[in-house]
């Protein structure tokens, strides 16, 4: 019974959409893969289950194209075995909310224990396992695929009826926009992330130890326990969470430093400098493919897939194990609702919000 809009496009040369059976949800309605391609040949592959991003094909330095993106060869997957929230959109809070509460408006909310004492992602109901509506447009500087969903009051244990969008965009100029709109009819938290996974030499190409790595961040939040920032914020300074001069992960990731043995890995918070929407700059020196993400959010949270053993349902049956892809989630600082020293992720009853993030691919030396 869910509405299901759809404005193919036509007389247009410079995009194509494809939509492909992605198979059923649980409720056996039909989960749908809409593929963007535009003129120089990049395409953008995402599901309505759970808005989640399915591929993206960028150009390598041959000339030829590979498929960055981690992702799952069925919807199904997505809805029933995606622990590792592969490609989701992921809200009404990404990320980690300590003792899984929060304060708003003088009244305690309690959301469910999902990680080690705290909340993660607003969980264990996700965003990323439902159904959403979705509508396809072409605009003059691209195409895009536009995702709905009414999130009702105290969904997840958060208040207010929240009706949202996430859009996606594929640009003439071959990046991926991602934008996130609402608004709700109370107070309410929002800080909404992407939850792609990138290997930039291709998905299921062994793990991104290689990559190089630049991230436009000072600083970076920081608890004893890895999980949920206490009012710590860290200089990066003289640490290997210092890259804000492009080296490559490993470099990072085979250090005795007591966040990264701590959490076998990145997966941390960087809080980005201001003085740029810039915040990240990955590269393969293997494909000659780069990534740069820009981003409206103060911080971005790097993770290395540190416990991936995905051996089943990969697309074209490739295998997923440890560090196989990087995900880039740009968002409001870890526990920021809970912080007052945080931007805060709290939106006023009928206060539009609007947040957009952009993933640019590039041929590195190309113009």
């Amino acid at each position: 019974d869910r509405r299901q809009r759809q404005m193919c496009i036509r007389d247009r040369n410079i995009m194509s959409v494809n939509y492909k059976e992605f198979g059923k949800n649980k409720d056996n309605n039909n989960i749908v893969l809409i593929t963007l391609t535009n003129e120089n040949g990049y395409a953008m592959g995402v599901t309505n289950l759970g808005a989640s991003l399915v591929s993206f094909c960028a150009k390598d330095k041959s000339g030829s194209f590979r498929d960055v993106v981690l992702g799952f060869k069925s919807g199904e997957y997505y809805e029933h075995y995606n622990f590792d929230a592969m490609g989701s959109t992921v809200g009404r809070n990404a990320n980690r909310i300590s003792n899984h509460s929060f304060e708003l408006n003088g009244i305690r909310y309690e959301l469910a224990d999902t990680y080690q004492g705290a909340n993660i992602h607003s969980g264990p109901d996700l965003y990323g396992k439902r159904l959403w509506d979705y509508e396809v447009k072409e605009e003059d500087n691209g195409s895009y695929v536009k995702f709905s969903l009414l999130s009702p009051d105290m969904d997840q244990g958060i208040p207010g009826n929240l009706e949202i969008s996430v859009t996606y965009m594929l640009t003439a100029d071959n990046s991926m926009r991602i934008i996130y709109e609402g608004v709700s009819d109370k107070d309410t938290i929002v800080n909404m992330t992407n939850h792609g996974y990138y290997n930039l030499n291709g998905h299921g190409c062994g793990n991104i130890d290689n990559h190089l790595l630049y991230i436009n961040a000072d600083s970076f939040t920081y608890s004893e326990d890895g999980n949920v920032a206490n009012d710590t914020v860290r200089d990066v300074t003289g640490t290997p969470f210092d890259f804000r001069n492009m080296k490559k992960i490993k470099e990072c990731l085979e250090s005795d430093f007591e966040p990264v043995v701590s959490k076998h890995g990145l997966d941390h918070n960087f809080c980005l400098n201001n003085n740029s929407h810039h915040a990240v700059r990955l590269e393969s020196e293997e494909s000659g493919i780069a990534l740069d993400v820009y981003t409206d959010r103060p911080g971005i949270q790097i993770y290395t897939a540190n416990h991936m053993n995905m051996t089943n349902g990969g697309k074209d049956n490739k295998v997923y194990g440890n560090r196989g892809g990087i995900a880039l989630e740009t968002q409001f600082y870890p526990d920021a609702v809970n912080h007052k020293d945080f931007l805060s992720p709290v939106v006023k009853a009928g206060m539009h919000f609007r947040s957009v993030t952009e993933y640019k691919f590039s041929v590195i030396g190309e113009k």
